[in-house]
């Protein structure tokens, strides 16, 4: 980076050492490249004017040219307020201010023509923009050396230092105008050929002060692409540096336990999605180096059997295999799973989490240590010191996210050299978020349900309709089934006017006298939750009433309907998560939204996606629109991201264009070291300070 790039920001005319501050403590501006790339978050066309007459409280911010007929302050002291009669020749609005009236109303002036801009609302009667942006049209022609006009984020504090929207242009149009050619290229000429990119800084020029649509554009995608190829090629090289470093144990062997397994006990035939997974995997274990692959499949669509042919596979080359999940009810629930299926094979399958008893537990050290166990299946247990496996070969990750990074890494110590790694999920992650969150792993999916499994009828209603949603139970019911009813709250909420599950609770026991519940929560000790889970799953009680605890780990076939109280109070993906708990037996199986009438547009999108679909990754992008990357894969991960003007909701398709050349520039040149991408490694060098840790599995 040039000299002047990192000159600190002190040294920009019009700044000075108060404002300086302010640009740091407030906007993080600390240098000219720091500015530079303090991105516009929106634009105004300054092309476009409306009238006041075609203005109304519904239109968005809009630019009115006309002149001021009068101005009075109203109210006294801290009530005060200046307002101004603002006209065009086809009407007249009010233009309020409520902070600086004194200095605002010395600077009016009647008759003079000017050009307003702000959001309109109305106040009583009338039509008023409140704060607005003005300057007189002399200004106005002057200033605009574009169409489009940019508009800067900044802080109630800068702002009150006259470094609101308007004083970061004034800053920002002195340093372009200085820029020259500061920016050495950080793309190699055969991209910018390839994908008829601008330069930098013509694309730095025109993403702050556009000089027409087109130039704009350009800017928008050399920038866009630049900021997310060197995230994916950080991720690549990080891939491909380990798969030659890391070495993995070779599982070469097919032998009895999985060919005994797959022709005598697999209980359904796999799917084609399953099969192509397997061979996936087998190819990981085979190579020669450390699996890392993240498996992704819908809730019920068979990762777990998956899960247990590669650890027979791990089995068969003589290691051991571990599974980790991140409750004590789902270890319990593959632990049994795993041990049914086992039930036939000489396989020695054990359990170990935070209930395990202290006799029970020095046995299991024992015999995991003398290699007489095969699969350990448990919680956070699995990462204590005492914990020693004397070959473990392959490391099954449920729910991965619910883990951090330190405890991963501490799997990889249980053994001389790195076990494989496989990490599944049902939640599904949108593709721009697989590609980046978890673009230095593998990635295969299962797409499609196990035969014989129907499809979950999903149904909207509202609060009115209960009667007819306890009728559906009943008749559920009658038929020998079970029913979920989940609740958002646990205690009554003063702010939320939303249905808790203790009223809940005593509302399903005045309505169905007869029938058996089940109350589970998370504030209940983790012996009677799963009391209350084991009544259930022994079909002892025909309802459950619960809060999200049952999200996941409860497999229970004959459950058949899913009723979610304030279905509007939970996200896309947890309320398909929740969905999930049903549909997991051959019958017909029902999900019943139920929500009060008063629903946000956002609501109604989420509740009508939930009718419409079934299909995860369709739900997972619907959500990731609505909610954005940072709500999804959590802030503190997506808060290392810090994408200056990339956005993973918008730019998918930007995304997997940077991939595509961040992948063919590795596979043709690992190191970098062609003479054609020096500028490309001296970027990736430069940034190599600030790049993410991405919490990999090893």
């Amino acid at each position: 980076m040039s000299d002047f790039l990192r000159t600190p920001i002190e040294f920009l005319k019009g700044v000075g050492p108060n404002r300086a501050d302010l640009l740091k403590t407030e906007l993080g501006i600390f240098t000219f490249n720091d500015l530079l790339t303090y991105y516009p978050f929106r634009y105004i066309d300054k092309s476009n004017f409306t009238s006041v007459r075609e203005t109304g409280p519904e239109s968005p911010a809009v630019q009115i040219k006309g002149k001021i007929q009068s101005v009075r302050t109203v109210g006294q002291k801290r009530g005060a307020r200046l307002v101004a009669k603002f006209s065009d020749n086809t009407g007249v609005i009010d233009l309020v201010w409520f902070k600086g009236i004194k200095w605002v109303k010395s600077n009016l002036k009647s008759g003079e023509e000017y050009v307003v801009y702000g959001k309109p609302s109305m106040y009583r009667s009338g039509l008023n923009i409140v704060h607005p942006e003005m300057e007189t049209l002399e200004e106005f022609s002057k200033s605009v050396s574009g169409e489009l006009q940019p508009v800067y984020h900044s802080t109630e504090k800068a702002s009150n230092s006259w470094l609101n929207s308007k004083g970061i242009e004034k800053l920002m149009k002195i340093l372009v105008d200085k820029l020259g050619n500061a920016y050495p290229e950080t793309m190699s000429a055969e991209l910018i050929s390839q994908l008829r990119l601008i330069d930098k800084n013509t694309a730095v020029k025109n993403i702050h002060f556009p000089t027409n649509h087109e130039l704009f554009q350009k800017a928008q995608l050399r920038l866009k692409f630049e900021e997310l190829f060197f995230v994916q090629l950080g991720l690549l090289k990080m891939k491909v540096d380990h798969q030659k470093q890391i070495k993995g144990y070779i599982f070469n062997a097919i032998g009895d336990n999985f060919n005994g397994f797959y022709s005598n006990h697999l209980p359904f035939e796999l799917t084609n999605s399953q099969k192509r997974v397997v061979k996936e995997i087998r190819a990981d274990v085979g190579s020669g180096r450390q699996m890392n692959r993240l498996l992704q499949g819908d809730v019920g669509s068979g990762k777990t059997i998956v899960a247990l042919l590669v650890m027979l596979i791990a089995l068969d080359n003589n290691f051991q295999a571990c599974l980790m999940a991140p409750t004590e009810i789902l270890s319990n629930q593959h632990f049994e799973g795993l041990s049914e299926l086992l039930s036939e094979m000489d396989v020695e399958v054990a359990l170990l989490t935070g209930s395990t008893k202290k006799a029970a537990r020095k046995l299991l050290h024992e015999r995991l240590e003398s290699g007489d166990l095969n699969i350990l299946i448990g919680t956070h247990a699995l990462l204590e010191d005492k914990v020693k496996f004397k070959n473990l070969g392959l490391v099954v990750i449920d729910e991965q996210h619910r883990f951090g990074v330190a405890q991963r890494s501490k799997l990889w110590r249980k053994n001389k050299y790195p076990p494989h790694i496989l990490v599944m999920t049902a939640t599904p992650i949108p593709r721009t978020l697989a590609m980046t969150f978890y673009g230095d792993l593998d990635v295969s999916v299962i797409d499609t349900l196990p035969p014989g499994r129907k499809p979950i009828k999903t149904i909207h209603k509202f609060d009115s309709n209960r009667l007819a949603v306890w009728g559906s139970v009943k008749q559920e019911i009658e038929k020998g089934r079970q029913v979920y009813i989940v609740y958002p709250l646990i205690k009554e909420s003063e702010k939320l006017d939303y249905k808790d599950l203790m009223d809940g609770y005593e509302s399903v026991r005045r309505d169905f006298p007869n029938q058996q519940i089940s109350i589970v929560h998370g504030q209940l000790k983790a012996a009677d939750k799963e009391y209350e889970m084991q009544r259930f799953v022994k079909h002892e009680t025909q309802i459950m009433v619960a809060t999200t605890v049952i999200e996941v780990g409860v497999n229970v076939p004959n459950a058949s309907v899913m009723i979610i109280e304030s279905a509007e109070r939970f996200g896309l993906s947890q309320l398909h998560q929740l969905r999930g708990r049903v549909g997991r037996g051959a019958e017909q199986s029902y999900c019943i939204l139920v929500t009060s009438y008063k629903l946000s547009s956002d609501g109604k999108t989420r509740m009508d996606t939930m009718v419409k679909t079934n299909d995860g990754f369709e739900i997972s992008e619907v959500d990731l629109k609505l909610r954005g990357p940072g709500d999804i894969v959590g802030t503190q991960q997506s808060g290392m991201l810090d994408l200056k003007i990339a956005d993973l909701v918008r730019d998918g398709e930007i995304l997997q264009l940077a991939r595509n050349a961040a992948n063919v520039l590795l596979d043709e040149d690992p190191e970098m070291l062609l003479p054609k991408n020096t500028s490309i490694l001296r970027e990736f060098n430069r940034t190599k300070k600030r790049r993410i840790d991405w919490g990999r599995i090893s």
